[in-house]
């Protein structure tokens, strides 16, 4: 009844018929396959796509236009990808995003993310860390990252644990979010992005 009254359209351009139309699925900048990658305080990072594209353009749709329909496919595309044991390697902890931006949007999109994995795999999602900085990450370099990286814990951490967010850039935060997670007695982080940016 729903969709007679406000039929699906692409989230990308808006073309009626599917929430990805066939030609921005066909803009989809698919990474090659491989295993993931280990770097400084995470044991592994993974993500399934490039920042550029349909990816970005995605991306964009969650977190400046606030459809939060595109959280749903973007699980769906990182749970078809990952390769084997990345998701199931620990509890399911979005990386906190900006409080302000949170505040404006009314949600968050890596929480958004997690949570929709969590359904997809049959995970727990669990909200453990929070964000000290009032300053937004885009546009910031990664020494600037790194300064304003102030991530808490709240409660107890599981020993392992996934984080996931939507786009690694720099690496910074999710570095931030490791070391913060470490000092609270977690043993092994991996990490799980959308999309990650190039060279």
């Amino acid at each position: 009844m729903l969709e007679l009254l406000i039929p699906r359209a692409c989230l990308v351009c808006r073309a009626p018929g599917a929430e990805l139309c066939r030609a921005c699925r066909r803009g989809l900048p698919w990474l090659p396959p491989g295993p993931p990658e280990r770097s400084g305080a995470l044991d592994l990072v993974w993500a399934p796509l490039a920042y550029d594209g349909t990816a970005r353009a995605l991306v964009h749709a969650l977190k400046l236009r606030g459809l939060t329909a595109a959280a749903a496919l973007m699980a769906a595309q990182i749970a078809a990808g990952a390769p084997s044991g990345v998701l199931d390697a620990g509890m399911l902890v979005p990386v906190p995003g900006n409080p302000r931006k949170r505040r404006a949007r009314g949600f968050d999109p890596a929480e958004r993310i997690a949570a929709a994995l969590a359904r997809r795999t049959g995970s727990r999602k669990l909200v453990v860390l929070r964000s000290g900085a009032a300053a937004a990450q885009v546009g910031a370099g990664r020494a600037q990252r790194l300064r304003r990286g102030g991530f808490e814990v709240v409660g107890d951490v599981p020993e392992r644990v996934v984080l996931v967010d939507d786009v690694r850039t720099t690496g910074a935060t999710l570095e931030a979010c490791a070391r913060a997670l470490r000092r609270s007695g977690t043993v092994f982080v991996a990490a799980v992005t959308y999309a990650r940016t190039l060279g």
